[in-house]
């Protein structure tokens, strides 16, 4: 059996404590007629990674087991394929998000919402991790990805690109539209842009001075600092932009997505895209608070396309593959500008 590196999780713990360790692990081999072979070039360090590393998402059955590579937003080039499969040949560069693969039998999965499938399973919950040399996946898992895309470029298109580009969706923009995005990292850098070419209005909170010099370069029309003096915060905003039409929220914090609910108006609309404790709520605002997550593989194709058609910018940094500890230590004390990529 070929062996390859990985970055396998052992135990949940602090990642000051580097709990994923550099091990040779068996190659994945293609075992089924409709699975592709990926050599994988990057993968994206996401947020919801480290929560699971550190076992904050445990009550949620999150990892599902140990050991563990994980790792979910890949890019790679297809080095083999099996017999039965069509959509790809060697030498294909190919993508895969955090769903690895669904039944297809479901009423989800039937409707094309393949991501909210029962019995899907999630890429870097078991050994099929990005932190990795090499993937198998099902080919109706796997996207496209346009050549000349830099795999720095494409892989975090596969997790922030697909959350930020369905969250907005979500938000359901139109021209003029005031969005107010909460939280601008890895993913609400990219929401930015997708809510910008639905000519929508954006304003972008963060506590980090950084992430809110991203927004303004990227062209939210404000850019505000968060803060938890909500009394204080909301007053502000009011004077500055009035009421919001619609908030999303990326930042995994109660109180900011309390704050959110907050700052819409009346018959407003609250997209939430992160895990918390439910939310004060109060019915006779008719405010609608909807949940999102990733997308469908259709989904994925038309991120690939906007991003390929409108020139939205990724903002990318690059790692060897085992330096994961230390940028996710980074990640946690928000020193990464929006998001950093592994390279095996």
């Amino acid at each position: 059996m070929e062996k390859m590196r990985a970055m396998v999780l052992s135990e949940c713990a602090k990642i000051e404590t580097n709990p994923l360790k550099l091990t040779q692990i068996d190659r994945h081999e293609i075992k089924r007629s409709n699975e592709i072979l990926l050599k994988i070039e990057a993968c994206g360090v996401c947020h919801s990674q480290l929560h699971g590393i550190e076992g904050d998402w445990k009550d949620i059955g999150i990892p599902p087991a140990l050991p563990t590579v994980p790792g979910h937003e890949i890019v790679g080039k297809v080095i083999q394929i099996g017999d039965k499969v069509t959509k790809f040949k060697i030498g294909d560069r190919a993508g895969i998000t955090p769903l690895l693969e669904a039944c297809k039998e479901c009423q989800y999965c039937r409707e094309g919402k393949e991501h909210l499938c029962e019995s899907s399973v999630i890429t870097g919950e078991s050994f099929k991790g990005g932190y990795a040399e090499y993937i198998t996946v099902m080919e109706d898992f796997a996207t496209k990805v346009p050549e000349n895309m830099k795999p720095e470029y494409a892989a975090p298109l596969f997790c922030a690109g697909i959350t930020g580009y369905k969250a907005v969706a979500a938000a359901e923009p139109k021209q003029g539209k005031k969005i107010g995005i909460y939280g601008i990292g890895g993913v609400g850098h990219m929401a930015i842009q997708f809510a910008r070419v639905e000519k929508c209005k954006v304003i972008a909170f963060s506590r980090s001075q950084k992430h809110l010099d991203v927004a303004k370069r990227l062209g939210a029309t404000d850019a505000m600092v968060f803060s938890e003096n909500q009394q204080e915060f909301l007053k502000t905003l009011k004077e500055k932009h009035g009421m919001l039409d619609a908030a999303i929220v990326f930042a995994p914090a109660d109180i900011v997505t309390d704050t959110a609910i907050k700052s819409v108006k009346k018959g407003g609309l609250i997209v939430i895209a992160t895990v918390g404790e439910n939310p004060a709520f109060m019915a006779f605002e008719e405010k609608t608070i909807r949940g999102t997550v990733i997308g469908s593989t259709k989904d994925m194709e038309q991120v690939i396309k906007i991003c390929a058609d409108e020139n939205i910018e990724v903002i990318s940094e690059t790692h060897p593959l085992e330096k994961a500890n230390e940028i996710l230590k980074k990640l946690k004390d928000s020193e990464i500008e929006a998001r950093a990529v592994l390279i095996p």
